[in-house]
C-alpha cells in the first residue's frame, strides 16, 4: 500500500516537472511517421517603385502686350459720295471779294519788277552813290581801270558779311555808353582783296573819341575779313566802308547796321 502511494507521488512529480513538448517535438516523438519535417515557408519580397523627382511645372510666361490696334475711320460709300458731291456755296459778296483779290494778285504779278530790272536799279543807285562818294573822296570801290562792272548783289552780300563780322567782334570789346558824345562822327575802313585791313581813316572825330577808339578795337579784332568774291576781285583794288557814329538819341541801338538808301552821316 505504501509502495503504491509512493509510486503515485513519483508519477505526479514527473508530470509536473517534465516540460511540455511543442507540437513538432510531439510529432517527432510520436513515431517514424511523424519524423517528416514541414516544408519551409516561402519569403516573398517586392521591389518598391523608385521615386522619381517631381517635374517642375513650367513657369508661366508673362503676358505679351497687345499691339495697339489702328483706328480705322470707316465711312459708308454713300456718305463719301455725298460729301464729294457737295459744293461750297458762295454768296454774291464773297464771290465779288474773291474776284477782287485775284485781280489784285494778277496786277501785282504784272507790275512787279523782274530780277534783271532790280539789278539795273541797284546798279544805277550804286553808280549814283559811287559818283557822290568819289566827289567826297570816300569811294566804296577803288576800281581797276577798264575792269568789268561789279555785280550789285555780290557787293551787297559782301557788305552784309562785313557788318555781321563787326557785330560779332563788338561783343568781345568793352564799351561804356556813358562816354558817348552828342555829335555825329565818321570813320572809313578800307579792305584789301584778301580781307586784310588796308586803312583806318577818321573822317570826323567830333566829340566821339571813346567811340572812335572802340570802333578801331572792334575792326582790329575782326580782321581778316572774308576775301573778295571772284567778280569783285576782278574789278576792284579795295573796298571801303563808311561807319557813322550817331548820338544816343539818333542811333538804332547797340551794334552796326546798314544805313538806308541815300542816307549819309
Amino acid at each position: 500500500m505504501n509502495y503504491a502511494i509512493a509510486a503515485s507521488l513519483v508519477l505526479h512529480a514527473l508530470i509536473l516537472f517534465v516540460p511540455k513538448m511543442s507540437p513538432p517535438e510531439a510529432n517527432r516523438s510520436a513515431g517514424p511517421a511523424a519524423t517528416s519535417v514541414a516544408p519551409p515557408q516561402r519569403l516573398e519580397a517586392r521591389l518598391a517603385p523608385s521615386r522619381r523627382p517631381p517635374v517642375p511645372s513650367p513657369a508661366p510666361q508673362p503676358a505679351r502686350p497687345q499691339a495697339p490696334q489702328k483706328q480705322i475711320l470707316a465711312m459708308k460709300k454713300s456718305q463719301g459720295q455725298q460729301a464729294a458731291s457737295r459744293k461750297p456755296k458762295w454768296t454774291v459778296a464773297e464771290k465779288a471779294e474773291m474776284n477782287d483779290f485775284l485781280r489784285e494778285l494778277e496786277h501785282q504779278a504784272r507790275t512787279a519788277p523782274t530780277l534783271a530790272q532790280r539789278s539795273k536799279a541797284m546798279a544805277r543807285g550804286m553808280a549814283g552813290r559811287q559818283a557822290q562818294q568819289d566827289r567826297d573822296g570816300r569811294a566804296i570801290l577803288e576800281r581797276i581801270p577798264d575792269s568789268p562792272p561789279v555785280d550789285p548783289f555780290s557787293l551787297e552780300m559782301y557788305l552784309d558779311s562785313l557788318v555781321k563780322k563787326l557785330n560779332q567782334s563788338a561783343g568781345f570789346v568793352k564799351s561804356d555808353p556813358r562816354n558817348r558824345g552828342v555829335k555825329t562822327a565818321s570813320v572809313m575802313i578800307r579792305l584789301n582783296p584778301n580781307g586784310s585791313l588796308r586803312s583806318f581813316e577818321i573822317l570826323n572825330m567830333a566829340d566821339q573819341q571813346d567811340e572812335v577808339a572802340f570802333i578801331k578795337s572792334v575792326v582790329e579784332r575782326a580782321v581778316p575779313f572774308a576775301a573778295f568774291p571772284p567778280d569783285l576781285r576782278k574789278s576792284a583794288y579795295s573796298v571801303g566802308m563808311l561807319i557813322c557814329i550817331m548820338p544816343p538819341g539818333a542811333s538804332g541801338g547797340f551794334g552796326f547796321n546798314r544805313m538806308a538808301e541815300g542816307q549819309g552821316c
